[in-house]
């Protein structure tokens, strides 16, 4: 049976607990469910193929069982997987210190700017289908790098740490 991983957008340990989404996807019949830290990540299976009507079933379970909508982005273990072996950054020479994030679009879109785009140690790299690379050096005016993606891609996307892709990977 596929094994999929949900992306949602907005969540934090105060607006949505990992224990009701669990229990969402589970009522809505999704087998083997586990959340990922606290960011609004949950892995399942199903036998349904990936794309924007699981996505959108998925939307709806949490929905209907916490009472509020959040934007999910679908993507398969086995896709995720394929991106972690790919290493898109490798060819771009990044430093040890640098931090790697993903964001994830529900389908793929072309970036409103073109790329790469800088802002200080911040830099949108590159997509690859409906996934965008960045990396960015931590400094003291926090993610600017999220300011460069909502300039590129708008707010209907969400990001995790290239560590968060993998662990979400592996659940």
């Amino acid at each position: 049976m596929p094994r999929y991983v949900a992306f949602l957008r907005g969540v934090s340990p105060t607006n949505l607990k990992m224990q009701d989404l669990r229990s969402a996807l589970e009522h809505a019949g999704f087998d083997e469910v586990r959340t990922v830290l606290s960011s609004g990540n949950a892995v399942f299976n199903c036998d349904e193929q990936a794309g924007v009507a699981l996505a959108q079933r998925v939307e709806l379970a949490i929905a209907r069982r916490v009472g509020r909508v959040f934007p999910v982005m679908l993507r398969s273990a086995e896709a995720l997987a394929a991106l972690l072996r790919s290493d898109p950054y490798a060819p771009y020479g990044l430093p040890a210190h640098a931090k790697r994030v993903v964001t994830f679009l529900k389908t793929p879109m072309p970036s409103r700017l073109p790329l790469p785009l800088t802002e200080g140690a911040a830099t949108v790299i590159h997509q690859i289908g409906a996934e965008v690379f960045t990396a960015y050096i931590p400094g003291p005016d926090g993610p600017v790098f999220m300011k460069l993606i909502q300039r590129a891609y708008g707010t209907e996307v969400t990001t995790r740490t290239w560590d968060t892709v993998a662990r979400c990977a592996r659940a």
